[in-house]
């Protein structure tokens, strides 16, 4: 069993109480270039790396740059000093908010930014452009994790992909029936279980209904769930308010679920996969599946700061957190899927690969990775503009009365 503490301070690290949203400045790496109606700075590119600067300043998720101080045996920054010189220093984040703040100091190097924070450090001009020729493990990251909407603009990588996860329906085999292959269970069918359905705490899980809507009202003409004019947010939100009438709960902590889906508080809602295991592992007749219509998820990206003060250090430590055996020992900790394809064969489990599909594209082709809205539709349209993630930060504040 991982530290308990620490799998507390992860899940709680993924909130994603944004306070603002990404505006329409520009920010990186080809000028006047573009990535689905995406405008980006004109940021300069590392074009060759020298010595190591000594040391590196990191924000990180709680879990993603261990050294030993939670669990002697999970340990992979100690020995990235050894072999570098680096010396690391990480600072914990806790919120994707705190994380663009923390990067705007110009103090730190580097960041495990999630996708609802990477367009805003792109557009603010502080992320600057990822060399991947300088990160001689990025050829070995899955394709499908590359030159994404949350990570590019117009093809230039805005940094190393780290892991991934799906969003998943999760339910009580003995009060929720039949066994529900949608989404629908948690919107349509939510009075069925009044009070008993949970939900992702986020104005980011609006997307979640806008996904659902895509199938369910396609005279919305919903064609990404993170780019919705008024009119579709609006649906969105209405759906999202019938909801919750039904919702107990709103969860942001692994363990609250855990709890209420253990206790029969909750019988049906969003989860991630590492939390449905913990909760069978607690004897709770649970099971999670990815819906018919396929899911919202999250995939973390280490960028750099375009203010780097050790640039040198901060790509090392880029290629070292993906390279396999501690890409695999950053995704069997934390419970997500390993960004690095060769991270497969230095897993312990030799099943846990498998179980978080990290080499199923067909799997993650279903599942739509969190985005920042911004108000350049990310879907390609031009001639409406786009609600931004203030607007659905306002939003969410509104469905939960």
């Amino acid at each position: 069993m991982r530290n308990t503490n620490v799998w507390k301070a992860a899940a709680a690290a993924t909130v994603l109480l944004l306070a603002v949203g990404c505006g329409s400045s520009g920010g990186g790496g080809g000028g006047d270039a573009r990535g689905g109606g995406f405008r980006a700075p004109d940021t300069p590119m590392k074009k060759s790396l020298g010595k190591g600067e000594g040391q590196v300043n990191i924000i990180a998720w709680a879990g993603y740059a261990e050294d030993g101080s939670n669990d002697p045996k999970i340990d992979w920054v100690h020995p990235f000093e050894k072999q570098t010189g680096c010396k690391v220093n990480t600072k914990t984040a806790g919120t994707s908010d705190e994380m663009v703040s923390l990067m705007k100091t110009g103090q730190y190097d580097t960041v495990s930014a999630s996708g609802d924070a990477t367009l805003r450090l792109i557009a603010s001009g502080d992320a600057a452009p990822v060399n991947t020729k300088l990160v001689p493990h990025y050829k070995d990251i899955f394709a499908g994790l590359k030159k994404q909407p949350f990570n590019s603009v117009d093809g230039q990588m805005y940094g190393i992909p780290h892991g991934r996860g799906a969003n998943l329906l999760m339910y009580r085999t003995d009060k929720v029936k039949p066994a529900p292959d949608s989404w629908r269970a948690v919107f349509e069918d939510a009075p069925k279980h009044a009070g008993k359905v949970t939900a992702y705490d986020s104005p980011i899980y609006i997307a979640d209904a806008a996904l659902y809507l895509m199938k369910a009202e396609p005279q919305l003409g919903i064609k990404n769930p993170y780019a919705l004019d008024q009119r579709q947010l609006d649906a969105a939100v209405a759906l999202l308010k019938k909801q919750h009438a039904n919702v107990g709960e709103y969860w942001s902590d692994y363990q609250k679920e855990v709890t209420a889906f253990k206790g029969g508080d909750s019988v049906v809602g969003t989860t991630w996969q590492v939390i449905a295991n913990l909760t069978k592992a607690e004897k709770a007749p649970v099971k999670a599946v990815l819906p018919k219509e396929g899911s919202t998820g999250w995939s973390d990206t280490w960028m750099v700061s375009a203010k780097a003060q050790h640039p040198n250090c901060a790509y090392k430590w880029l290629d070292w957190i993906v390279s396999p055996k501690v890409n695999a020992q950053v995704a069997e900790y934390f419970g997500e899927a390993p960004a690095n394809a060769k991270a497969c064969d230095e897993t312990t489990d030799p099943k846990h690969c498998a179980t978080y599909h990290a080499d199923d594209e067909s799997y993650y082709k279903r599942v739509h990775f969190w985005t920042t809205p911004v108000k350049q539709c990310l879907d390609g349209r031009t001639t409406v503009k786009c609600t931004d993630y203030a607007q659905w930060t306002r939003a969410w504040t509104e469905i939960k009365g």
